[in-house]
């Protein structure tokens, strides 16, 4: 059921805003992005930017059966799917979030993990990762720490603006961490604590 286009003063009025986390007992994996742009806030729905391509790569990549809209968001925690942000507040682009609050919202996260324990936390965006936890060798794939006891995995940033990652580029990564949840085999031989992985090509400063 797609939700009517907000205007672009509704758009701008959403600064600062929060979506509510989709969370529960039992997730396969807790998606977390790096804050809600402020269309996704003005919407109250996650990825919700025109242009985003997270939910095609949910569906193409096996984990959904069908495109979802982002008005059915409330159908991933059926299917062990959740979502959440390392910073709750709705701006404009990622990159006006200060490191300290990055930070900050990396501790909740951990928090949030630690609670919930979902099989796998599927963080998207390898800068804004690096940055809340202090992490600057981390790149995309599963890696060799923890946040909140749960594995990690970081993901390329869905955003639209993010060149380096189509939609097909991000499909196959998306796979890779489904196949994960299903074999309980993370590609090891990648995760490295010197942070060997695939290639760099995900930046922080895009936006959802």
């Amino acid at each position: 059921m797609p939700f009517d286009k907000p205007t672009a003063a509704e758009v701008a009025a959403a600064a600062g805003r929060t979506i509510p986390d989709l969370i529960g007992p039992g997730l396969r994996v807790l998606f977390s992005g790096i804050n809600p742009s402020l269309y996704s806030a003005a919407t109250g729905h996650h990825f919700a930017r025109p242009g985003n391509r997270f939910w095609p790569a949910l569906h193409r990549s096996g984990f959904t059966p069908r495109l979802l809209h982002p008005a059915e968001q409330f159908e991933l925690p059926a299917l062990g799917l959740g979502i959440t942000n390392v910073v709750a507040r709705a701006s404009a682009r990622a990159d006006e979030l200060s490191p300290a609050e990055l930070v900050a919202g990396g501790a909740i996260l951990a928090e949030l993990a630690a609670t919930w324990r979902p099989r796998y936390l599927a963080v998207l965006g390898v800068t804004a990762y690096r940055t809340a936890f202090g992490r600057r060798t981390a790149v995309i794939g599963p890696q060799a720490e923890t946040v909140g006891g749960v594995p990690v995995w970081v993901l390329p940033n869905p955003s639209g603006l993010n060149a380096h990652y189509q939609v097909d580029g991000l499909t196959a990564e998306f796979a890779r961490l489904l196949s994960a949840t299903v074999t309980g085999h993370d590609d090891q031989d990648q995760r490295t604590d010197g942070g060997r992985g695939r290639p760099d090509r995900s930046g922080g400063a895009r936006h959802r």
